[in-house]
């Protein structure tokens, strides 16, 4: 299929985010071009963690992250794509007395929410997840409708679904430059020809900052380096729900039997500052 040379709404990046927007867009009726430099899912997205988690301090986002649930709840039989998705339930410890205040006020919040936030004892929440040492935990909140997913599956259905609709999803397609005339947006340079456009959105990740930069405009935003754990096998029971510990700024959750474990050290350290490696595709960190 030849390139376009114009679309009214042009998105740039083919990660989760890149295609949900162009799968929201054409269900709106919206006429939609996507450009991905590689493929489908090869920036973060093929090895996002996937976690699930709908409380938050805004009303506004929770809803979204609710949204996103129902979305979940009924993608895969809309497009005949898996998405991983179950809904394990969440669990978020407390193992000191501030965490615990903290998280009976999120109860209360979910509550307003229409969520059914369960405030548990240490031992209810080992029940829950056996595999844990309890010996610190004042207390736990248990979200049954949280879960988790495969970010990479459901952005293929998503793709699908934006492709059903009328969206055009081009990948193996760099854009090197955003056009623009006398200050106004005009259209995309890409390594096969220029494209107009009306309307521009970038969902390119942690690409958007040099892009965005080819028009003056300055994205606060740099990469930072993360570490995350991935167990053998070892009879980790499917359903088992996702773990939160804010206190350690770590999660767990179960994956193929085995354990996956990650979080935000609070030493981060910036990755790429001059730059991301060309090319840079389902790759990895050493």
């Amino acid at each position: 299929m030849t390139l376009p040379s114009s679309a009214k709404t042009l998105i740039i990046g083919g990660g989760i985010i890149g295609c949900s927007t162009a799968y929201h867009l054409a269900q709106m009726g919206e006429e939609v071009l996507l450009l991905e430099k590689a493929a489908l899912t090869s920036g973060s997205t093929w090895h996002a963690a996937g976690l699930v988690g709908q409380l938050r301090s805004s009303a506004n986002i929770t809803q979204l992250l609710g949204y996103s649930i129902d979305l979940y709840n009924r993608l895969e039989a809309e497009t005949g794509l898996a998405t991983g998705w179950k809904m394990n339930g969440g669990l978020r410890l407390a193992c000191n007395q501030e965490r615990w205040t903290e998280v009976k006020r999120q109860a209360t919040t979910a509550h307003s929410f229409g969520l059914d936030m369960q405030l548990l004892t240490a031992q209810e929440a080992q029940d829950l997840w056996p595999l844990m040492d309890i010996s610190d935990i004042v207390g736990a909140a248990f979200l049954p409708t949280d879960g988790q997913a495969s970010p990479s599956d459901i952005t293929q259905a998503l793709a699908k679904g934006a492709r059903a609709k009328g969206a055009v999803l081009k990948e193996n397609t760099p854009v090197t430059e955003i056009l623009t005339e006398r200050g106004k947006l005009v259209g995309v340079r890409t390594v096969q020809g220029d494209i107009a456009c009306e309307k521009l959105v970038l969902c390119c990740g942690q690409w958007t900052r040099d892009l965005a930069k080819t028009i003056g405009v300055t994205v606060p935003l740099v990469s930072v380096e993360h570490q995350y754990m991935l167990t053998e096998a070892f009879g980790v029971p499917s359903d088992l729900p996702t773990l939160r510990d804010p206190d350690r700024l770590t999660y767990y959750k179960e994956e193929v039997g085995g354990l996956v474990m990650g979080g935000y050290e609070p030493n981060g350290i910036p990755w790429a500052k001059n730059g991301i490696p060309d090319p840079f595709d389902f790759q990895l960190l050493d």
